[in-house]
């Protein structure tokens, strides 16, 4: 159906515009004389297809304006509820709960949206007012509970606009809630919403501002901040938190004092609401210590207090803390309250902001339809790894990139760690691809420095709120006879194999103690990616072999220091890989480099360099990222180990 096509189209392009729907909100329909179609709940505007559309038989719809329902509200909304089930020809689809005011309108078209400036007007003292002035033909709505009530109260006003004017209206304003616009095609709808953005950004005085401010607090206070603040909000069974900080001028503008904060301490839509709770913590705290205790104290009276974490905390000097049970979650929340406060900054232009009442907030948190949406939203998922935020060096390709992805698919959250920033940055959107926006990100790093290691450790932090495993697995291979070995490969090698991991190690280690320190039940792990020749010599490819034996002693050393800490340090010590770029890379692939070094007695081919070490497995086999992931998960979910080195060869090597 041409008509359909042309809904999908506007939906996506609306719901693709974070200035227009926040959180995949909003809603759209398009309806003949006896069907109406209109968004599902639980489908974003911006993806949404056919199957996002319920269908709904207008013959059951159109009596509802008119039909006497339950004085009860409670008893109300269950029998509106029923009514649109039974309406509902899609019984899979849970209609939108503005199908009934979607059906009430004439025109063919109709699309809700929440944009950011319309809801700056929506949402401030002089909303009424300014509405008229702007937009004298617009039917202004005051805020009105939502679901049935909000229906009879824009039925009865569009009879009545119909009756003075002749007409219907064409642009809908709710007030603390958002826009209608309805027109018998989409192009209309398009020019009727450029119309009322354009005419609101005129009334502006001002901009927030753009760039990025100096946080108060240093990037390594932050790394210990931060990280405390997410073990206290994930104790005593809450579930691990993904944390996600902004840190800008809109938001520094108001977490700069205990008086600007007031503006955005109080939801001005039911989106906010349902996304980011109705309450939230502001901390001013000047050093470190001193922010932590005050975030205890303040987290801990929320959670006895509602039962529940925070999903907001406004932090003076640093900004924004968004908190979720998933990246997805904490992203929703953080583009949700980010809006809010461009609204209440916009809103300064028409009188100042205008947030909604104790009782319209109670309302909207005891709402069904609402609690079904926050049940929609939710990230479920039973890894092995859920909600822990792993740095993986080296990921961009090869055993990194392996253990990286089976560590996602074990519900881990990645930091794809590597200095190959093409390979790193495909590396990460594939993952994200795979398992979900926000689920990798990738940092330019390099191990064998510690400022940029430093970096990878902060842009982890300020993504995920925490570092719970480190995978060191990051490493190069120069082999040769010590005839042919040069020392500048030599350093090459020791620089990346092992003073590499200790500079990775070195660079975690304050947000891991971070963790601990504020959560008694909480371990965090470091695993380095050895080798089976970090566990017996390996001939002509001393370098490599020194290097992991040097790591193995790393491991030991750092596993006794740190386990006061509850931080544990393993080495992983793989076989072969051999169908990895390390080995089979056609122009500086180990079967090449060993073909050539004669590492091999009379191999005449690569080939032949294959086969020799195939031979030397006893399970035959090549030794695989899921089977290095596997060891991996062992060494983190157990707790009475540390200080191993790990054989995975196929029993290449065997330990005595």
């Amino acid at each position: 159906m041409k008509e359909l096509d042309k809904l999908i189209e506007i939906s996506r392009k609306y719901g693709a515009d974070p200035s227009m729907v926040i959180a995949g909100g909003g809603n759209t329909s398009f309806k003949t004389a006896d069907r109406l179609w209109v968004k599902a709940s639980g489908h974003a505007l911006a993806t949404i297809g056919e199957d996002g559309f319920a269908v709904l038989d207008r013959a059951l719809l159109n009596p509802m304006g008119e039909k006497r329902y339950s004085s009860d509200a409670a008893e109300r909304e269950s029998q509106v509820k029923d009514d649109l089930a039974a309406a509902c020809i899609t019984k899979d689809r849970r209609p939108s709960v503005e199908t009934s005011l979607h059906n009430c309108l004439e025109a063919k078209y109709v699309v809700h949206l929440h944009p950011t400036l319309v809801n700056a007007l929506m949402c401030s003292v002089d909303a009424a007012g300014a509405c008229a002035r702007l937009f004298p033909d617009a039917l202004y709505i005051p805020y009105t509970d939502p679901g049935y009530t909000l229906f009879k109260k824009v039925y009865g006003e569009v009879k009545a606009y119909r009756k003075r004017f002749g007409k219907e209206p064409s642009v809908i304003f709710l007030q603390n809630h958002g826009i209608f616009v309805g027109a018998d095609s989409t192009g209309v709808i398009e020019k009727i919403y450029d119309g009322v953005i354009s005419t609101i950004r005129k009334a502006l005085k001002a901009s927030p501002a753009s760039e990025e401010p100096a946080p108060a607090f240093t990037q390594a206070e932050i790394c210990g901040i931060i990280p405390a603040i997410r073990s206290i909000l994930s104790r005593s069974g809450r579930g691990l938190k993904t944390l996600k900080i902004t840190l800008s001028s809109l938001v520094d503008g108001f977490v700069s004092s205990s008086e600007a904060v007031k503006a955005v301490l109080k939801p001005f839509t039911p989106d906010g609401i349902v996304y980011c709770k109705s309450e939230y913590i502001y901390l001013d705290a000047d050093t470190p210590a001193t922010l932590i205790g005050q975030a205890e104290k303040k987290i801990e009276a929320y959670v006895a207090k509602r039962g529940y974490t925070p999903k907001v905390l406004l932090i003076k000097g640093i900004g924004l803390v968004a908190v979720g049970s998933s990246p997805k979650e904490a992203r929703t929340v953080t583009d949700v309250f980010t809006d809010a406060m461009e609204v209440a900054f916009h809103s300064a232009c028409f009188g100042g902001p205008h947030p909604m009442t104790p009782r319209q907030v109670a309302f909207i948190d005891n709402w069904e339809v609402e609690n079904y949406r926050r049940k929609v939203s939710a990230t479920v998922s039973s890894g092995r790894m859920e909600g822990r935020t792993v740095i993986v060096t080296g990921a961009a390709q090869g055993f990194g990139e392996g253990i990286a992805r089976n560590l996602l698919k074990e519900g881990a959250n990645i930091v794809v760690a590597d200095l190959n920033e093409e390979g790193g940055k495909a590396t990460a959107d594939r993952f994200c691809s795979l398992s979900g926006a926000g689920r990798a990100v990738f940092v330019k790093a390099d191990v064998s420095n510690l400022e940029s290691l430093e970096n990878l450790v902060f842009q982890s932090v300020l993504t995920y709120g925490a570092i719970d495993l480190l995978v060191a697995n990051a490493g190069v291979v120069r082999a040769g006879s010590l005839e042919e070995m040069t020392e500048r490969n030599f350093n090459f090698v020791t620089d990346i194999d092992y003073k590499g991991y200790f500079l990775c190690a070195k660079a975690v280690i304050p947000v891991m103690k971070a963790l601990t320190a504020n959560d008694s039940d909480y371990y965090a792990d470091i695993v380095q990616i050895n080798s089976k020749s970090g566990l017996e010599g390996s001939n002509k490819n001393f370098a490599y072999s020194g290097a992991k034996f040097g790591g193995i002693g790393l491991t030991q050393s750092f596993a006794l220091e740190l386990a006061p800490y509850r931080i544990k340090v393993n080495s992983v010590c793989p076989g072969n890989y051999l169908d990895g770029p390390l080995w089979s890379d056609p122009e500086k692939g180990l079967f090449l480099q060993y073909l050539r070094a004669g590492k091999v007695p009379g191999a005449k081919t690569v080939e032949d360099v294959r086969e020799y070490y195939l031979g030397k497995v006893p399970m035959h086999k090549g030794c695989n990222p899921e089977d290095v992931t596997k060891a991996i998960l062992y060494a983190v979910e157990q707790t009475g180990e540390t200080g191993q080195a790990i054989p995975v060869s196929g029993g290449q090597v065997m330990l005595s």
